[in-house]
């Protein structure tokens, strides 16, 4: 089964960046689409950004612009880089991995956008 593990998550002044990183391993063969997706208290968890096996990319209307995400298929490995961080991008932020068969989540990592 395939595991994931997300870093890089912290505190950070509005207008800010991070960069997450999410570390996958176990099965992971063919084709899968892996990305972000963040929760804030009180709000349904939504699409931050997606990334396919062969680089196709999909981001959510609010981070448009301002994060990018990008995989290293050799070393099995997901990032996230969000600049220009705003007090709305604090949230949970959790890894997923979808392939044809199932998905599975990360733990999350927390992301806190303040002065």
């Amino acid at each position: 089964q395939v595991q994931l593990v997300e870093s890089g998550g912290g505190w950070v002044q509005p207008g800010g960046s991070l960069r997450l990183s999410c570390a996958a391993s176990g099965s992971i063969f063919g084709f899968n689409i892996m990305g972000w997706y963040r929760q804030a208290p009180g709000k349904e968890r939504e699409l931050v950004a997606v990334i396919s096996t062969i680089g196709n990319t999909n981001y959510g209307d609010s981070v448009k612009g301002r994060f990018t995400i990008s995989r290293d298929n050799a070393r099995n490995m997901v990032y996230l880089q969000m600049n220009n961080l705003k007090p709305e991008d604090t949230a949970d932020y959790y890894c997923k991995f979808r392939s044809a068969v199932y998905d599975v989540w990360g733990q999350g990592t927390q992301v806190t956008v303040s002065s």
